[in-house]
C-alpha cells in the first residue's frame, strides 16, 4: 500500500499528458531475480571524479569524496523533469531503497544513493535543499509517520541520500563526459532561465574503489536487481577476504582508521586494528637475488652477507620493539608493512615516549637502490643507516652502540642466530647493521602495472587515464626531469636533493592571523595563532641539506624519493604536509613555493582538472604486484616478547 500511495504522490507532480507505459522499476519484475552469486559483475570503467556542491552542507567537494567508502548508486537528474520514466524513475527506485535501509543496518552500512543534478542555473543547493525537503516527506508514507527519526538518521539528512550540484555547466562538463551523459538543452524562457533537458536515463553502481560495476537503463532500474547486484559484490568480497595471506593482507593495505571523509558531519570510523589478518612466510631472498620486473639488479655498494640465514635475522630485528630503550618501538611501528612501509596515519614520526619526530617516515620499499639516505641525504649505506634511528633520543632512545649490543647479547631468542647468518660471528656493530640491511634489500616492490605496460609491453595492463598520465609526465608536467625513467628499468629518482619550497614555508610561519581547526567531524573552529603559540611546542627547526653540509646554497634542499609505490605512502614531502596524491600534483602545478632557492625546474604548470586526474591515475599505477607477499610476510614476523626480562645490560 505505501509503494502505490508513493507512485500516487510522484505521478500527481507530474504535469497533464506527461504520462506513458511506466517503466518496470515502478512494479513487480516479470521475471525471477538471479540468486545473488551465481553471476560476476567485472569492473567496467573508472568513475569519474570532478568537483560538485554538496547541497546539505553548501560546500564544494570532489565527487569521490560524496560517494563515501561504501558501495554507492550516482543519478544524474534535474528536479523540474516531467518524464515519467526519466528522474522521477530514479527518485522511485532511491526512495524504495531508502525505507530498505532504513530497516536493515547492513544495507544501510553497505550502500549510498546520490542524486547529481545536471541543471546548476536552477537546482541550486538552496532549491535542491527544498526539493529534498519534499522527496524526505514522501519518503514517510514508506517508514509510517511514527519513524521520523529514522528518516533522519538514514535518509538525506543523515548520509545515505546526498544531493549534488555543480557550480555551474564548466564544472559539470567533465562529469557528464566521464560517465557518457549526453543531453540535449532547448532555449531557456525568458525569467525562468534553464530550458528544457532531454537525456537518456541511466544510473551507476560504483564500488568503494571507485569502479562503476553496472549501468542500469529505464529497462533495468529495479530495486531487486540492484539489491541481488549489491549483495553478489559483497559475496564477491567475502569470498575474497583471507582466501590466501597475499590477498589477505592486499585488503589490509592502508591506514588502520582511515580518516577520509572526516571533515564531513556524518563521517563514521572504519578501525581496523582489531582486523589485523594473519601472515604467511615467504622466500624474500629471490626480491633481492632477482628484483621484479621495473628494478634493475641491486646496486654492489652494499657490504652486505646476503643469505637466508641474514634475512631472517633482520627480519626479526625490525619487528623486535627490545631493540629500542624502553621495549616498545620496533623499527615496523613507524615503517608499517601494510601502510606501504611507512606510516599513512601521522605526518611525522613519533619515538619513544611518544617524543616528536620532525619529520615524514620514508617507505623503506625498494631502500637497497638509494644512493643517498634520510630526507637529507646524510647516509649512504643500509647498514650503517640503521644506527641513527636506534640512537636518536627521540626514536628508539638507546644511549650508545654497546647498549644495544648488550641487551641483544642477552636475549635467549638470538643465541646462536648472527653466528649462522655472518660465519660464526657474535652481535657486533657491523653485523647488526648487515642483518637489518640484509632485510630491507629484499623488500623489493614492482612488477606494477605501469611495469607490464611500459617495460613489458602488454597494452592492457593500465587504464587510457594512466596512459596520458605518463605522456604528461615526461612532457608537460616535466616531472622526469627529477623521477627518471630508463630504458630498460626506472627507480623514479635522480638521488638528489632539490629545493620545492615546502621547507621554506614551513620555516617562514605566519605570525597573525588564525588557523582552522577540526574538533570533530564536521565542527570546525579559526583559532588565533598566537593561542597556539602559547599552549603548543613551536615546531622544530628544519633546513634541510644545510644541516648536513653547511652550505647556505643547500638550505631546504630534500631527496628526490622514488615514485614506486606512491599511491601507498601517503602523506608526502619531507614533512608530511600534503596528505593526498592530487594534493601533490596541485602543489606542483602551483609552482612549488617561491623562494630564493627554490629548484629552476619548479614552475607553474598550468595542468587542468583531467590532466591533474591523468596523472594521478599514473601514479597509482606504479604499486608493485608483489606488495601483497611482502606484507603478508611482515605480518607473520615475531615482535619480541616483551613479557620477559629483556635488559640485563641495564643493571650493571
Amino acid at each position: 500500500m505505501r509503494v502505490v500511495l508513493m507512485l500516487v504522490a510522484l505521478l500527481a507532480a507530474l504535469p497533464v499528458g506527461a504520462l506513458e507505459p511506466l517503466a518496470p522499476g515502478y512494479a513487480d519484475l516479470p521475471y525471477q531475480v538471479p540468486a545473488p552469486g551465481s553471476y560476476r559483475l567485472p569492473p567496467i570503467k573508472p568513475a569519474g571524479d570532478g568537483e560538485v556542491i554538496d547541497t546539505t552542507s553548501g560546500r564544494a567537494m570532489r565527487l569521490y569524496r560524496a560517494l563515501g567508502d561504501r558501495y554507492a548508486l550516482l543519478a544524474f537528474f534535474y528536479s523540474h523533469c516531467d518524464d515519467v520514466n526519466g528522474c522521477p524513475l530514479s527518485m522511485f527506485v532511491f526512495h524504495q531503497l531508502q525505507a530498505k535501509m532504513s530497516k536493515d543496518p547492513e544495507l544501510a552500512r553497505n550502500l549510498r544513493l546520490v542524486s547529481l543534478s545536471f541543471d546548476p542555473e536552477r537546482d541550486t543547493p538552496e532549491a535542491l535543499r527544498a526539493y529534498a525537503a519534499n522527496m524526505g516527506s514522501m519518503g514517510k508514507m514508506h517508514q509510517g509517520e511514527g519513524k521520523a527519526g529514522s528518516t533522519h538518521r538514514h535518509g538525506m539528512e543523515g548520509g545515505q541520500w546526498r544531493f549534488l550540484t555543480t557550480s555551474g555547466e564548466k564544472a559539470l562538463a567533465p562529469l557528464l563526459a566521464a560517465y557518457g551523459q549526453e543531453i540535449q538543452r532547448t532555449l531557456s524562457t525568458p525569467g525562468k532561465g534553464g530550458g528544457d533537458i532531454s537525456h537518456v536515463l541511466r544510473v551507476f553502481l560504483i564500488d568503494p574503489q571507485k569502479r562503476i560495476r553496472n549501468i542500469y537503463s529505464v529497462s533495468f532500474l529495479h530495486t531487486d536487481l540492484i539489491l541481488a547486484d549489491l549483495q553478489t559484490l559483497l559475496q564477491e568480497e567475502r569470498a575474497q577476504a583471507g582466501e590466501t595471506a597475499d590477498e589477505a593482507a592486499a585488503t589490509a593495505l592502508g591506514p588502520g582508521d582511515d580518516k577520509q571523509g572526516y571533515e564531513a558531519a556524518d563521517y563514521r570510523t572504519h578501525s581496523r586494528a582489531l582486523q589485523r589478518p594473519k601472515g604467511q612466510a615467504a622466500d624474500l631472498l629471490r626480491f633481492a637475488l632477482q628484483p621484479p620486473l621495473g628494478l634493475p639488479p641491486l646496486p654492489q655498494r652494499e657490504p652486505v652477507r646476503l643469505n637466508r640465514a641474514s634475512v631472517a635475522l633482520g627480519r626479526k630485528l625490525f619487528f623486535d620493539r627490545r631493540l629500542s630503550l624502553n621495549d616498545t618501538i620496533s623499527c615496523a611501528m613507524c615503517h608499517v608493512p601494510e601502510q606501504g612501509f611507512t606510516s599513512n596515519e601521522m605526518a611525522t614520526a613519533v619515538g619513544i615516549e611518544g617524543r616528536t619526530v620532525r619529520r615524514n617516515a620514508p617507505t623503506v620499499l625498494n631502500a637497497a637502490f638509494n644512493e643517498l639516505l634520510f630526507h637529507d641525504g646524510r647516509e649512504n649505506r643500509l647498514a650503517q643507516q640503521v644506527w641513527g634511528p636506534l640512537l636518536a633520543k627521540n626514536e628508539m632512545g638507546n644511549p650508545s652502540v654497546g647498549f644495544v649490543l648488550d641487551k641483544v647479547r642477552s636475549l635467549p631468542d638470538y643465541a646462536g642466530l648472527f653466528e649462522q647468518a655472518f660465519d660464526g660471528e657474535a652481535p657486533n656493530m657491523l653485523n647488526l647493521g648487515e642483518a637489518l640491511a640484509a632485510y630491507q634489500m629484499t623488500l623489493n616492490a614492482a612488477n606494477s602495472p605501469f611495469d607490464r605496460w611500459h617495460f613489458g609491453g602488454d597494452e592492457q595492463a593500465v587504464s587510457e587515464a594512466a596512459k596520458r598520465g605518463f605522456a604528461l609526465f615526461t612532457s608537460k608536467a616535466g616531472c622526469s626531469g627529477c623521477h627518471l625513467i630508463g630504458e630498460h628499468h626506472a627507480l623514479f629518482t635522480d638521488q638528489q636533493l632539490h629545493n620545492t619550497g615546502v621547507g621554506y614555508r614551513a620555516s617562514m610561519p605566519a605570525q597573525d592571523g588564525s588557523e582552522r581547526v577540526q574538533l570533530a567531524p564536521g565542527v570546525f573552529v579559526e583559532v588565533p595563532r598566537r593561542i597556539i603559540e602559547r599552549v603548543g611546542q613551536p615546531p622544530p627547526a628544519d633546513v634541510g641539506r644545510y644541516e648536513v653540509t653547511q652550505d647556505p646554497a643547500d638550505r631546504w634542499k630534500y631527496m628526490t624519493p622514488s615514485l614506486r609505490n606512491v599511491a601507498l605512502t601517503a602523506p608526502y614531502m619531507h614533512d608530511g604536509s600534503i596528505p593526498t596524491l592530487r594534493g601533490v600534483v596541485e602543489f606542483y602545478d602551483r609552482g612549488g613555493v617561491a623562494n630564493p632557492l627554490l629548484d629552476p625546474r619548479i614552475r607553474p604548470l598550468g595542468l587542468s582538472r583531467s590532466e591533474i586526474d591523468d596523472l594521478v591515475a599514473f601514479l597509482e599505477s606504479l604499486t608493485g604486484n608483489n606488495v601483497p607477499t611482502l606484507v603478508a610476510d611482515a605480518l607473520a614476523a615475531p615482535v619480541g616478547d616483551v613479557r620477559h626480562d629483556a635488559a640485563p645490560a641495564r643493571r650493571r
